[in-house]
């Protein structure tokens, strides 16, 4: 990538995920990564793994993805401290409990604002921030699950449907301004998150989701699914008749 995405700090926020550490350590070499977390000074291990892939430098700082006030504020301090970002990879979000959700509205907007407000919220900054800078790179986690809402977890997929149109007109705002987002639609992954629940078709692990996002942004892509044969599989379920997708599963 002959880019500012190639040179300036990799910035996790996000920083415990799964995926986004994955990221982190293919990216790291010879780079400055910032991983970005409540609890900071507990990131110990995820440091030591970043340091592990070659990172010439590794700094914790606490972020709060949902206090959304704060969020101009910490990252003009990351730029400050840690110099231009190359690239940022938005990877919090939570799951939450869809049962929990139907009858506790708290519960459904919870999972609401961090999976969508918060990153409205820091995806606006970034992209600010980075058109003033010149360039750099953006990384949003869309999810399969917000292409079309099941009912078996429709505040998560709600909240992934607001958050991929967002994120796709973003990227056309940003078109030609030096600033690049990849957009990843992903499907079920086996992990952390996922513990605990039956693997969906046309599953995939967190390091091929990272193969995939590091292609990706060597090869300038906008779009990438995970895995591959999930887009076309999507084109034919946005298809099918309400009355079956009703009784989809998941």
């Amino acid at each position: 990538m002959e880019t500012l995405g190639a040179q300036g700090a990799v910035l996790l926020l996000g920083g415990r995920s799964e995926i986004g550490l994955k990221v982190a350590e293919r990216l790291a070499p010879g780079r400055t990564v910032v991983l970005a977390a409540r609890r900071s000074g507990e990131l110990a291990a995820e440091e030591a793994r970043v340091r592990a892939a070659g990172a010439a430098d590794v700094r914790c700082v606490e972020f709060d993805a949902d206090d959304v006030a704060a969020h101009a504020e910490l990252l003009a301090k990351v730029v400050r401290e840690s110099g231009p970002i190359g690239v940022a990879v938005v990877a919090f979000g939570v799951l939450g409990d869809q049962a929990r959700a139907e009858e506790d509205p708290a519960h459904a907007v919870e999972v609401v604002h961090t999976d969508y407000v918060a990153q409205v919220s820091v995806l606006t900054v970034l992209a600010k921030l980075l058109r003033a800078q010149g360039g750099g790179d953006l990384v949003v986690f869309s999810s399969v699950a917000g292409l079309r809402v099941r009912k078996a977890n429709y505040v998560y997929g709600s909240a992934k449907a607001g958050l991929d149109g967002f994120a796709s007109g973003l990227g056309d705002a940003l078109h030609g301004t030096g600033v690049h987002l990849l957009l990843v639609r992903s499907g079920f992954v086996v992990g952390r998150m996922t513990e605990g629940m039956n693997p969906a078709p046309l599953s995939s692990t967190p390091d091929q989701v990272a193969d995939a996002v590091v292609r990706a942004l060597r090869r300038r892509r906008i779009r990438v699914w995970v895995p591959g044969a999930l887009r076309p599989a999507y084109f034919v379920a946005r298809l099918l008749p309400q009355a079956v997708w009703r009784r989809m599963p998941r």
